[in-house]
């Protein structure tokens, strides 16, 4: 008889000043938050939708914005950003959908597009405060590992 083990909840915040470092430090946080908790094999897709919000809270936000990594279930993670500006991009609207998508030459604005079709699941919410600071927007992903497999398959 085989018992389940039961993995504690984890949640991780790492607040980010309005510098050129910030992305980077939050892509080094992400790799190793995630190989801690045994999510090697989301690294690189979690680092590529995690560095996409953090850069544009960094390029579209006057102040500091967060970081928040979050245990999501058995090999998933939920990356959230936080930034003090209100608005919601239109990738992130709801109703967005493939019309919206930026013309092919475009120089920028195709990031959270790709955001959209690397995340298992995505959203926004606005956050409302009553003092300076406190409120803002925050943008979130969830991936997931492949499941594993449980049976062996050979005679």
């Amino acid at each position: 008889m085989a018992l389940a083990t039961v993995t504690p909840p984890w949640a991780y915040t790492l607040q980010l000043p309005q510098d050129p470092r910030g992305p980077g430090i939050a892509r080094a946080t992400l790799r190793t938050v995630l190989t801690v908790h045994g999510m090697r094999d989301l690294v690189d897709t979690a680092e590529l939708l995690a560095s996409e919000l953090v850069t544009n809270a960094y390029r579209h936000s006057p102040g500091s914005y967060s970081l928040r990594l979050r245990g999501a279930g058995r090999n998933r993670v939920r990356v959230g950003v936080w930034d003090s500006s209100p608005e919601i991009p239109d990738p992130f609207c709801a109703g967005a959908g493939p019309a919206n998508v930026p013309p092919g030459l475009a120089e920028r604005g195709r990031g959270l597009y790709l955001v959209r079709e690397y995340a298992d699941s995505w959203g926004a919410y606005p956050i409302r405060g009553g003092l300076p600071g406190q409120g803002g927007k925050v943008l979130w992903v969830e991936c997931a590992g492949k499941p594993e497999c449980r049976w062996g398959g050979g005679t």
